[in-house]
């Protein structure tokens, strides 16, 4: 694996399809019927990216905090 990363001259082109995919989700999830105008599609799909990385990023903050947690009371202290 890390070969094949090592001769690729275009990275981004490379993982571009995959990162489209990821971009489109949104979109259908917003709208799955296809029937908003692209714009307001456009829009919304933003929005529910930022929420899926907000909720990402509060889940990762709670197991840094419990981990965290669990450490200090394994070593006697309480955070």
């Amino acid at each position: 694996m890390h070969q094949s990363w090592a001769r690729t001259d275009d990275r981004a082109g490379r993982t571009a399809s995959a990162r489209q995919a990821f971009r489109d989700r949104f979109e259908r999830e917003v709208d799955p019927d296809g029937k908003l105008d692209p714009v307001e599609r456009a829009i919304r799909a933003e929005h529910a990216r930022k929420a899926y990385y907000a909720n990402l990023a509060a889940r990762s903050a709670d197991v840094r905090r419990r981990r965290s947690r669990a450490r200090n009371s394994d070593n006697g202290k309480t955070a």
